[in-house]
């Protein structure tokens, strides 16, 4: 794990204020932007959002869900709070705090209904947690949300008696998971067969995933260089969204360390269901909420919210989790038989 990637959190509050900074000094920026695109779709964000789901959908590898029958426990943990805790807390905090503001109520079920699939490995390595669940995790993820994503958010919007276009979440479901999937699955297989397994592993999939972290930093300065004006003079509306993002990440992880506890999960498998299960999607988020409402508009920018707050919450828990291994939270877990374990299969 390099230094760029342990400072994530640093870069992304810098390039926000990038993005701010350029809409007051240069304000022709947003009309240059905004001219740049095909029936209402940004291409620079659209550019930018397959850049940043490519190379998580680089992680499936269907062939690894066989290992799913040896240890159940922890990815079956992981699906009930993806789908299940998530999506609920989700819904009570959105209606509890967000009360007649609907955009940003879909935001945050945006963010509610949608289980990481690519940044979950990046807090994985940094945790010292268990890498073959991860992937195995991730690769489920994946499959998952092609099929439950667009039923999950329009059965929580509907709840609300939100109106949704349906058809365009679709569109943008298959647009931006669909299609990086796709060419994630031909790449893998063209690049394997003609360069090996060894070289994809070493040598592409690093690269790749600097350009997804890039493409994650340059979508922001574009999404607050348009929006500034916005943002600036309604500065209470982000303030008002991350109330129940922040409340919902307290709840959602402190159900996954109890319960990971409860049910005598070690460390290394415990820190990852912890992780994927309190984490979400904020590309496919920010990509439904920008291809149904625009770039300009609160939903856009209350997606945007969660993946700031996310990345100093799960960043901290990576440390929370190594303190706690320490302490022996998890049963079994003395910290110098951990430090030399080997990781235990999945």
């Amino acid at each position: 794990m390099g230094r760029f990637e342990k400072y994530l959190a640093l870069w992304v509050a810098l390039c926000m204020g990038c993005g701010l900074l350029l809409s007051q000094t240069v304000p022709s920026i947003s009309e240059a932007i905004n001219a740049l695109q095909v029936h209402g779709v940004s291409i620079p964000i659209g550019i930018c959002l397959f850049l940043m789901m490519y190379p998580a959908m680089l992680n499936l590898q269907v062939a690894e869900l066989r290992k799913l029958r040896s240890n159940p426990k922890p990815i079956l943990i992981t699906l009930f709070s993806n789908w299940i805790l998530a999506p609920l807390v989700a819904l009570g905090l959105a209606v509890l705090f967000l009360r007649g503001n609907p955009q940003l109520i879909v935001a945050v079920l945006l963010l509610g209904a949608s289980p990481c699939t690519a940044m979950v490995l990046v807090w994985g390595k940094l945790a010292d947690g268990n890498q073959e669940q991860n992937v195995v995790n991730t690769s489920l993820n994946t499959i998952t949300i092609m099929v439950l994503y667009v039923p999950m958010v329009s059965l929580l919007t509907g709840i609300q008696d939100i109106p949704l276009d349906r058809a365009l979440l679709a569109i943008s479901a298959g647009v931006f998971i669909g299609a990086p999937l796709l060419v994630g699955i031909v790449s893998k297989r063209l690049l394997v067969r003609a360069k090996g397994q060894q070289w994809f592993e070493e040598s592409y999939r690093p690269v790749v995933g600097k350009v997804a972290i890039a493409a994650l930093l340059v979508t922001l300065v574009v999404l607050f260089a348009l929006n500034g004006e916005v943002l600036l003079h309604h500065f209470d509306k982000l303030l008002l969204v991350s109330a129940p993002l922040l409340v919902g990440f307290a709840i959602v992880v402190g159900f996954n360390l109890v319960v990971t506890r409860a049910l005598k999960l070690h460390y290394r498998e415990a820190i990852i269901t912890t992780i994927i299960g309190s984490s979400s999607h904020f590309e496919i988020a920010i990509a439904a909420a920008v291809g149904m409402y625009g770039v300009g508009s609160y939903a856009a920018l209350g997606t945007t919210m969660g993946l700031f707050w996310e990345v100093p919450i799960m960043l901290s828990l990576v440390y929370v989790g190594k303190a706690l291994r320490k302490r022996g939270f998890w049963e079994g877990e003395a910290a110098h038989e951990q430090a030399s374990a080997g990781g235990d299969d999945v």
